[in-house]
């Protein structure tokens, strides 16, 4: 069972579906998101639904339109079940999708989530003209905050250094098929986030994802400056141009540190 539908749809998609589960099926997520409310990522949604029916996340750089244009793509399939996710691999790879199994569930997860929020970022950077030493800066530190948060919640670091993490980092926020950096370039064109969402027939992942990161972050103690204000610009009402000042004011630090241990703030 392929799941591809927004994850603001994904609760209500899945509890239609439960009557049809009885444990045979294996529920394959290629959402990219955190639900609203619960701060769930779908691998906790579907377990707090379904139980333990078998999963997999589905992640990585991966245009669906490219995809379906034959075009090469590599992908990352995750199940806490190894198994599982060498017979996924199998099934789905062809010679124009490279599947790469992992068992890394809540990484993938968590770097397809993340990056949607840096995409609206580094689309408002693009499009205010800030220039590629932004992006780039943009890129690093998106990724340390996606490492932060993923480690706070158990996730193998390395898990960040491939396709599900930086991979699927470096196309949303430089490709232009990318609806988050759209979005982030429309910002930057002086459209509110209401004309932006009227407009859009596709769902752009990362407007949602955006509140529910900003929460997760909080209650995970984990310092996002990045996507706190992407928060403060699409809800808030904030500048841009204010948002990049506090950004790049904020007292200086080292570049990388050692990972506290859990309860402590990490930033």
């Amino acid at each position: 069972l392929l799941m591809a539908v927004p994850s603001h749809v994904y609760r209500q998609v899945l509890t239609n579906l439960l009557p049809v589960l009885d444990g045979s099926q294996v529920i394959v997520s290629a959402t990219k998101g955190i639900e609203v409310g619960t701060l769930m990522t779908m691998s906790q949604l579907v377990s707090s639904l379904a139980g333990e029916v078998p999963y997999a996340a589905l992640s990585g750089p991966s245009f669906a339109r490219e995809v379906a244009r034959g075009l090469p793509t590599a992908v990352t399939l995750a199940s806490r079940s190894l198994e599982l996710a060498t017979r996924l691999q199998s099934l789905f790879s062809t010679d124009r999708f490279r599947v790469y199994a992992h068992d890394d569930v809540i990484g993938a997860e968590l770097g397809g989530a993340v990056k949607n929020v840096i995409a609206i970022a580094a689309g408002i950077s693009d499009g205010l003209g800030f220039g590629l030493n932004a992006r780039a800066a943009l890129l690093t530190r998106g990724l340390s905050e996606m490492m932060r948060l993923g480690v706070r919640m158990g996730a193998n670091p390395l898990t960040f250094g491939g396709l599900s993490g930086i991979g699927d980092l470096i196309l949303t926020c430089t490709g232009d098929l990318s609806r988050n950096r759209t979005v982030g370039l429309r910002i930057a064109g002086g459209e509110s986030l209401e004309e932006i969402s009227r407009s859009m027939v596709a769902v752009a992942e990362g407007v949602i994802t955006t509140r529910s990161l900003r929460e997760l972050a909080h209650r995970e103690q984990v310092d996002m400056p990045i996507a706190e204000q992407v928060y403060q610009v699409l809800y808030q009402g904030k500048q841009p141009l204010e948002a990049l000042n506090d950004l790049m004011n904020r007292p200086l630090k080292r570049e990388i540190s050692l990972i506290p241990a859990m309860g402590t703030p990490l930033s």
